[in-house]
């Protein structure tokens, strides 16, 4: 079996699937105004299951290029949960609605090497929908994440969702495509990043994953950072 370059997971059969090797993540204007107006998903989850994403991204290698628009005038900073997963990776700023018009923003695809795309963003209409689409035009395989997308309404994410998959794209959400990266839970080289973004983010499943380590397995429990109250600002004072 041969391995990625830094000895950290196997190569996997591709055959239709996605691997670590053959794609890159494009996380599109996560801003603050963005999600004000969002309003077909819950918000929060929307922010968990985004980083969550993001820190598959980093176990896996994966190259992930990030793009805000408009961050003075309009929409704010990107947010600063996700921010933290890509410490010093700066976002490419835009003013164009369509990521795929901004001519650094394809450049960076480009670089990459990778012909398939993963593309979560907000709003999925406007930020998802038209590069897709210009993308899949261009040649590039399109997957658009979509628990990690969010729009104005229901309907608008759901004629988004029609509209990408019609031309081509495949959904997928957040953990699909982590436990399509790890593929199997013989390749202990990311199963405990694996199992730590699953606690951390995923519900009942990571309920699940305790209750069987420690209940079934005699493990002992997990150990969370110690929460620590914030002391007041200097601004505050």
């Amino acid at each position: 079996m041969s391995y990625s370059s830094n000895g950290n997971r196997p190569n996997l059969s591709e055959k239709g699937l996605l691997t670590p090797d053959n794609c890159v993540v494009a996380l599109i204007d996560h801003q603050g105004q963005m999600l004000f107006g969002t309003s077909n998903f819950d918000r929060q989850g929307i922010i968990n299951n985004t980083v969550a994403f993001g820190k598959a991204a980093r176990v896996f290698d994966v190259p992930v290029v990030l793009t805000t628009v408009e961050t003075k005038s309009f929409s704010g900073n990107m947010w600063p949960q996700l921010r933290a997963v890509f410490p010093g990776q700066e976002p490419i700023e835009r003013s164009s609605m369509n990521s795929w018009d901004d001519r650094n923003f394809v450049a960076a695809i480009e670089k990459s090497g990778r012909k398939k795309i993963l593309i979560a963003g907000l709003w999925t209409e406007v930020c998802v929908a038209f590069p897709t689409v210009q993308a899949i035009h261009d040649g590039y395989d399109i997957y658009v994440v979509e628990d990690c997308c969010g729009d104005v309404s229901q309907l608008a994410h759901d004629n988004a969702m029609k509209r990408v998959i019609q031309a081509g794209a495949k959904p997928v959400t957040s953990m699909s495509v982590m436990l399509e990266w790890q593929r199997d839970w013989a390749h202990k080289g990311t199963y405990d990043a694996v199992m730590d973004i699953v606690k951390n983010h995923y519900g009942a499943y990571g309920i699940g994953v305790e209750y069987v380590y420690t209940m079934v397995h005699g493990a002992p429990p997990t150990k969370f950072p110690e929460y620590a109250v914030p002391t007041p600002a200097l601004a505050h004072k």
